[in-house]
Parts: C-alpha cells; sequence; structure tokens
C-alpha cells in the first residue's frame, strides 16, 4: 500500500513532488525497521521516536510519519498532528479494518473489566460462537492463547491481533479498554458493536493527574461514538456518563437502571440472583461469589443482550464460567479455611473484595496486600484505611516496589491504619505468616497481584505467582500438621 493510502483521512501533510511511496510494512521501533516500511515516530513518557528516525531511515526504512519536520533526515515525510492517532489509522487500514469483520464489545473501567470480559466470552461460546478474548490476562483467539503484552496492546499490534481473529473465523469478541490505551488511542480506528462502563474510581493519577482527567479519557471512549453504550449507573461517574452519552443502556442495582438484580443469594461456591430487564427476567447461577460479580455478570448479561446473543446463552454461558485467574480465585486449604487470590489494588476494589470475604467468612477475614513502586502514592494510605476496616487481620508487604524502597512504601500504607497491623516486606514470608494465622473458618484474601507471574524490584524482575507461591506454602503447612 501507498503511505498516503494508509493515512486518507487523516489530514496529513504530504511531501510534494515525490513519486507514489509504496511499503510493505509499518514499524514504530527503529529496531524493527527494513526496506520498504514506513517509520511512525511516537512520543512516550521515556523516549520521543523522533530521536529515532534517522537509525529508522538508516535500517532502510522508506518513508516517515511525523509531528514536525525533519529537515536533518533524508527521507520523505508526511507530517500529522499525533502520529498516535495517526499509526491507529494506518494499522486499521493496512489489516484490512479486521474489527468491521465480526462484533467487538469494548469494556472500560477502574474495577471489573476482566471478569465481565471472561462473562461474556462464556457467554458467547454458549450461543455457540467461535470467540476472542483481548484482555489483562491473556489474548484468546478459539483455544488458542496469545502471550499478553498489555491490557490493550499498541495499535499495530491490536489492529494485527483482530486479523488473526477475523481470519481464524471469530464471530463475537470482548475486549478490555484501559485507560491509558484510550488517552494514547490504540484503540481509536477498531470498529466496535457496544462499548460498556463499569466503575471509575481511584487509580492511575500518576499518569491522568486527577480523578477528572481520569474521567475525561474514560468519557473519550464514549464520546461521539454511533454504538449502544453500556453503563454502570450505580456508579457516580456512570450516572454523569450515561447523561452525557448518547444511544445508552443502563444496568445497575438502581431502581431506574435498565438492568437490574433481585433476589441476590451468595455463598462460597457463587451467587444466584434473578436478572430484571425490559423484555423479561431471568434466574441466573453463577460459580463467581461476591456482590461486586452479581454487578459484572448484569454488564456482560447487558452487553450481550445489545449484542443479539439469547438469554438462553446469558444464563448457560455464565453458569458454565471456569474460574478466571486472579480474579476472587479460590484455594481450599484443606484445613478448614480458603485462600483466595484476588487482583484488587485500587481502594475501591479492595474494599470490595474485603466484603466478599467477609460476607463468606464464618471466621476471620486475613489480608495480605502491598501497593506498587512508582504509581499513584496517594491510594497507599486510602488502600491502608479499607484493609483495615474491612479485616481482621492486615499483613502488609511488597507488591512490585519498583524503584522504590519497599519499607517506604509499606508505611505509607501504614499512615492509613489506625490498630495494629503486621509487616513483612518479603511478599512469600507475608503469605506465610497469614496462613499460618488463619484458622478453620477464617479466609485469606491475598490481594494486589491476581494473576501476574513475576515481581518487579529496582534492579531485578523475579518469578511470582500468588496462586502457585500460595499452594506451595499450604502444601509445607499440610506436610508439618501430618
Amino acid at each position: 500500500m501507498s503511505v498516503t493510502e494508509l493515512l486518507t483521512g487523516l489530514n496529513a501533510s504530504e511531501p510534494a513532488g515525490l513519486p507514489v511511496v509504496r511499503v510493505k510494512d509499518i514499524v514504530y521501533d527503529s529496531r524493527r525497521a527494513r526496506a520498504e516500511t514506513v517509520f511512525v515516530a511516537l512520543r512516550g513518557a521515556q523516549a520521543d521516536g523522533h530521536d529515532y528516525a534517522a537509525a529508522a531511515v538508516a535500517a532502510g526504512c522508506a518513508a516517515l510519519v511525523v509531528d514536525h519536520a525533519l529537515p536533518e533526515v533524508g527521507a520523505p515525510q508526511w507530517i500529522v498532528s499525533d502520529t498516535r492517532l495517526a499509526l491507529a489509522v494506518m494499522s486499521a487500514g493496512f489489516f484490512g479494518r479486521p474489527s468491521n469483520k465480526f462484533s467487538l464489545a469494548g469494556i472500560t473501567g477502574t474495577n471489573g473489566k476482566t471478569t465481565t470480559a471472561y462473562m461474556l466470552e462464556s457467554i458467547y461460546r454458549a450461543a455457540g460462537f467461535a470467540t476472542g478474548l483481548i484482555g489483562t490476562v491473556e489474548y484468546r483467539i478459539g483455544n488458542t492463547t496469545v502471550p499478553v503484552t498489555r491490557t490493550t496492546p499498541e495499535s499495530y499490534e491490536l489492529q494485527k491481533l483482530l486479523r488473526q481473529m477475523a481470519d481464524a473465523g471469530v464471530r463475537m469478541a470482548a475486549m478490555e479498554v484501559s485507560s491509558h490505551a484510550i488517552v494514547q488511542h490504540r484503540a481509536a480506528a477498531v470498529t466496535f458493536a457496544v462499548r460498556t462502563f463499569t466503575n471509575l474510581t481511584q487509580d492511575h493519577l500518576d499518569y491522568h493527574g486527577s480523578m477528572e482527567g481520569y474521567y475525561e479519557a474514560k468519557r473519550a471512549f464514549f464520546a461521539g461514538a454511533a454504538e449502544p453504550a453500556v453503563i454502570n449507573i450505580d456508579d457516580p461517574y456512570g450516572r454523569r456518563l450515561a447523561k452525557e452519552t448518547a444511544n445508552t443502556i443502563t444496568y445497575g442495582r438502581d431502581k431506574t437502571a435498565e438492568y437490574r438484580v433481585t433476589g441476590v443469594d451468595i455463598d462460597i461456591a457463587g451467587a444466584r440472583f434473578t436478572i430484571v430487564a425490559p423484555d423479561q427476567e431471568q434466574a441466573v447461577v453463577s460459580p463467581v461469589p461476591g456482590a461486586f460479580n452479581v454487578i459484572n455478570a448484569l454488564a456482560a448479561a447487558a452487553t450481550a443482550r445489545t449484542q443479539g446473543i439469547s438469554w438462553e446463552a446469558v444464563a448457560a454461558g455464565l453458569a458454565q464460567l471456569r474460574q478466571i485467574p486472579g480474579r476472587f480465585e479460590r484455594l481450599d486449604s484443606g484445613r478448614g479455611f480458603s485462600v483466595v487470590i484476588d487482583y484488587a489494588h485500587t481502594p475501591d476494589s479492595l474494599a470490595r473484595a474485603t466484603a466478599a470475604a467477609r460476607e463468606l467468612a464464618a471466621g476471620r477475614v486475613i489480608t495480605v496486600f502491598g501497593c506498587g513502586g512508582d504509581r499513584d502514592k496517594g491510594k497507599r494510605s486510602l488502600m491502608g484505611a479499607v484493609a483495615a476496616a474491612g479485616s481482621d487481620i492486615v499483613v502488609i508487604t511488597s507488591d512490585n516496589p519498583r524503584g522504590e524502597d519497599p519499607e517506604a512504601i509499606i508505611n505509607d500504607i501504614k499512615s492509613g491504619i489506625d490498630d495494629d497491623c503486621v509487616t513483612v516486606a518479603d511478599r512469600r514470608d507475608a503469605i506465610r505468616r497469614a496462613i499460618e494465622l488463619a484458622e478453620a473458618g477464617d479466609i485469606v484474601l491475598v490481594a494486589g497481584k491476581g494473576h501476574e507471574k513475576e515481581q518487579i524490584f529496582a534492579d531485578k524482575t523475579v518469578a511470582f505467582d500468588d496462586r502457585s507461591v500460595t499452594e506451595e506454602i499450604l502444601k509445607e503447612r499440610w506436610q508439618l500438621d501430618d
């Protein structure tokens, strides 16, 4: 394709007097540049792609897409106002606009995206469709798992993944859309059948600056979109979004919501409830416990119905859902108490997880958690307060310290706790301590990392999986008891 064709609709300033420049691929990393490629210079948090344009040309790149002229670089240059948006539009055209080939649900919000996406995929399968999934835990094309790069891939990789889905015969897919991806236009050229909003609570303020900035990022996903918007109006930002968005379908416990739940009954094995919708009432049995997961199921049901999925498939899909990695994932200790692994890493999600554990525990709730380094420091004391309010015993430990001192992060968390708590910086030792404290009827909640398989420090990254570590510690305890 020609560079001009790839940039259709972007009002790009193109070099005059040149013959048509055709390329066989698009790159945004100069190390991947080669002959017959066009290099798109992206501005990132750590580096500016414009600084690497000369290297891309030296590697054989045929043309550049930039946001300002680079007279020192001898190559044809197309100038656009936003190179990230250009990459999204170019990638969609290059891969033949694959999201037009199937029905795709885009899910955004602070919490609940992953669970809702898994629930949707299960519903699609129950309806008999070939399915796709793009999210935090994994990317899936049918039964094939693709390695995850980030919750929402960069636009080129995203369009490539969507192309693979279309070629594999996928007909229904669910995709998590992060706030970073919205701001960075990664999903800008994707066609969605429906867009779903779960909630908005404090997170990523190191990136967005304020809750208003965070909200504006989420709102941008819905602004001007023609397709239906499924919105949780229990959430205050959701109520605001519903007023500011056209073609809305609302869900929640709120009595004015179009999709509501009644008769909720929850235990450690899951939840039973009835969905009240505009067209009928549907009884649902879900193997995923927790009141917050009832609302996630409601989001999935409303989204699936908006895509034309039958109520029978909705009920069957929710009932057949397998346990979601790191999302209130339950382990039986074999000694009368349970361990729950959950990704809760915000004040709101930790409050929901501890509340769910409290509802299910016959005894005490013991919570193990930490906070990530080099991220929003303002939520640390809030999470400490939430953990203390919802737990009988709090064990504060490390999450991903990154470039910060783990003890300093722990002290930030402790500043929100008035009562006594246990502090163990080593995460494995902290989990072991919590399990040593557990008795019959208790629930040990290991929160913060969920599905993650590594722990990031300033000088190293080590393998660490909360579930595997917990299973190892439980086996050690069994051996000691035996």
